[in-house]
């Protein structure tokens, strides 16, 4: 004969029946369960299904006859990044470490991709949004702020999977409320546990992923949104004047980075449905992805390079919005000024605050 167990929702603890209160019990911390509620919530347990993500990554299409003649393939001997210019460049450097290349070959083995946003903004736009960037930042080296410190600035298309589905979703929450009151002996707190489930279906249009393993994915997404409805069919002649960084992460291995951002978004998007409750968290999430297909894009992105003190720095600049982002270098002796005068005002404060408290006693 089989035993039958149940966990308690609030600590997982082993359950056991009280025939004081006619009500299953928790050893642990005490919490009783109508039978009727956790039969209920355990018909839920035995309802949730896994996660189930399918992907159609038949993405890009193969080059016609012609298209890649005036096409060329450069490596970086020194990084390994690899990029397509067009016939007349001769030589460039690499957007990721700055190092020169100068190997020419005939841009082959890759997929023709299915759109392209062209570059809206300018390497002046670029490099006035630079200039914007390190305004106001008060812990910046002087040097760095009066010198002209970009070593290079490149445009470059770079490579990304356009992931579009829908998701049904099955999320349960764990939910508290908590209520405290007291008398003249003791302070009392009273926490109620809640399980809250949500259901429903969410479309996802055009969730973008890199497909360079040598661009920093953070950096990518921080350059997020871009405006699709600006893309266009892809033609050879947007590669004149820019590179294209060429994939080396495809469709199907960027799978697994689409899921995580369509499961966190779905999360986030159910989630502040919730209302009402202290504490609202994903107890258990099963997401089944429907009509999963992926598409080939080039985005526009103006990567700026620089050196301080033996550190390199990228920064990044969305082509199409002029979203700017990128470190910069801090320097410690202002960081260290700044923490002592920190300090001084906090310790005048408390003076005054002291101060005042004497004379009004």
């Amino acid at each position: 004969m089989a035993n039958l167990e149940y966990k308690c929702p609030c600590c997982g603890g082993a359950l056991a029946f009280d025939s004081g209160v006619q009500k299953l019990k928790c050893p642990y911390c005490d919490t009783e369960f109508e039978m009727e509620a956790l039969q209920s919530f355990d018909d839920v347990l035995q309802n949730e299904a896994a996660d189930d993500y399918s992907w159609e990554t038949t993405a890009g299409s193969e080059w016609g006859a012609g298209e890649t003649d005036g096409m060329r393939s450069f490596v970086c001997k020194s990084c390994g990044g690899e990029i397509i210019g067009d016939a007349n460049t001769a030589a460039t450097s690499c957007p990721y470490c700055g190092n020169p290349i100068v190997m020419m070959n005939q841009f082959s083995g890759v997929l023709k991709p299915d759109c392209v946003i062209p570059f809206k903004l300018d390497k002046e736009a670029a490099m006035k949004k630079f200039s914007e960037h390190l305004k106001g930042k008060k812990l910046l080296p002087k040097a760095f702020t009066q010198g002209r410190h970009i070593e290079e600035i490149k445009g470059i298309y770079v490579p990304y999977w356009l992931f579009d589905t829908d998701a049904d979703a099955n999320i349960r929450y764990k939910c508290t409320k908590v209520k405290t009151w007291e008398d003249s002996t003791f302070r009392y707190k009273k926490t109620d546990f809640f399980s809250v489930t949500r259901a429903g279906n969410i479309g996802f249009d055009k969730v973008p992923v890199d497909g360079s393993s040598k661009m920093d994915d953070t950096l990518m997404e921080s350059l997020e949104p871009y405006d699709f409805k600006e893309a266009v069919p892809f033609q050879t002649a947007f590669l004149a004047g820019y590179v294209a960084d060429k994939y080396d992460v495809d469709a199907e291995a960027s799978v697994g980075r689409a899921n995580e951002r369509v499961k966190r978004s779905t999360e986030d998007a159910f989630r502040r449905t919730v209302e009402g409750y202290l504490d609202v968290n994903v107890e258990n999430s099963s997401i089944q992805l429907k009509n999963g297909v992926a598409k080939y894009a080039l985005y526009p992105v103006w990567i700026l390079n620089t050196t301080w003190n033996g550190q390199k720095y990228v920064f990044a600049m969305n082509g199409q919005t002029g979203k700017f982002v990128g470190n910069l270098p801090m320097d410690k002796n202002l960081y260290r000024q700044y923490l002592m005068k920190a300090a001084g005002i906090g310790a005048a404060v408390m003076f005054v605050l002291e101060a005042l408290a004497y004379y009004v006693l």
